[in-house]
């Protein structure tokens, strides 16, 4: 394929990888930079993958190409999808993109320790929100939402300290395919309707943008310091950090059972976790000692409750929210 330019390199060959980064769903990636060029802002994530899953790389592309320009999501940094034999006869292909060079969430939640402080958790949710509101407005899902898949740059706005932007879009739905399919994604991250169809009728066994939703809530969780285990044929969710009612709130909103009793992101940009304006939230309801927050296995997450102020949901932080895993 012949070469292109990419930003302002003008012969790919001048590229060298400097560092690789962790495989992901279907690919590799790596940082490449300029020769000639130490800085860092002129440098590239490359993305590579063999010719298996060159759909997906090529679906990637296109969404992010979709979206240039737009501030949420990670930008290609050249419009064409490479070709490439090695010496093993096999055909890999590759896309450039910005590179991060604060990494990504999960790296991020990791050097703090395993839990965000609730301003960042906060603040990060809004920028996730915003990449995924112009997702949904276009009629695409990302469908593999998680803190991987969320990038961290230096902040372009005096005093902050970070901004975020959606990328892993090789899983995701465009406008023109099926909401009956069962799009994969990442199992801890998967909605019930994704997981267990069967399980549904109706308008709930769609894939629609309740699923992003529902991802972002464990992404959350994750940020507030929730913890995947491995418990047989289940996975869980565990936590022994307090989380405020209004988060606890924010959270199992997210993941309502039922996908069309999920909010919408309009919804959740007004939520008071995440709103910028002030507000407050006055809304109590104190459940009753016998009424667990959280189902076990099957009954997958319960009804999204109303938070209490007094802490009665951190008498229950350290019960595990189970479902089936997926093989």
């Amino acid at each position: 394929m012949q070469k292109k330019v990419i930003g302002d390199v003008t012969e790919e060959s001048s590229l060298k990888i400097v560092s690789v980064i962790d495989k992901d769903t279907y690919g590799y990636g790596s940082v490449s930079k300029n020769n000639n060029d130490s800085n860092l802002e002129k440098s590239y994530m490359k993305k590579s993958c063999t010719l298996k899953h060159a759909e997906k790389l090529e679906r990637e592309l296109k969404t992010m190409l979709h979206f240039r320009a737009n501030p949420f999501i990670v930008q290609a940094s050249c419009p064409h999808l490479h070709f490439e034999y090695n010496t093993k006869s096999a055909t890999l292909c590759y896309i450039y993109m910005e590179y991060a060079s604060l990494g990504n969430l999960d790296k991020m939640i990791s050097d703090a320790g395993g839990k965000l402080p609730e301003d960042s958790v906060r603040r990060a949710t809004r920028m996730i929100l915003q990449g995924l509101k112009a997702l949904h407005a276009e009629g695409y899902l990302h469908c593999d939402l998680k803190p991987s898949n969320v990038f961290v740059f230096p902040s372009s706005r005096p005093g902050e300290p970070w901004d975020l932007k959606l990328t892993g879009f090789g899983l995701s739905k465009d406008p023109t395919m099926d909401s009956m399919l069962l799009f994969p994604g990442t199992r801890e991250y998967m909605p019930p309707e994704a997981t267990m169809p069967n399980m549904f009728s109706g308008m709930d066994r769609l894939i629609g943008p309740s699923r992003d939703i529902w991802s972002l809530g464990h992404t959350v969780l994750r940020m507030l310091g929730g913890i995947l285990e491995e418990m047989g044929h289940s996975i869980a969710w565990t936590t022994g950090f307090y989380i405020s009612p209004v988060a606890t709130d924010f959270y199992m909103w997210c993941c309502k059972l039922r996908p069309t009793e999920r909010p919408t992101i309009d919804e959740l940009l007004d939520h008071p976790f995440v709103a910028e304006r002030p507000s407050s939230f006055h809304e109590v309801s104190i459940f009753s000692k016998e009424q667990s927050y959280f189902r076990r296995h099957d009954e997958l997450i319960p009804q999204h409750p109303i938070p209490d102020p007094l802490g009665t949901f951190n008498r229950f932080v350290n019960r595990s929210l189970h479902y089936p895993a997926t093989r």
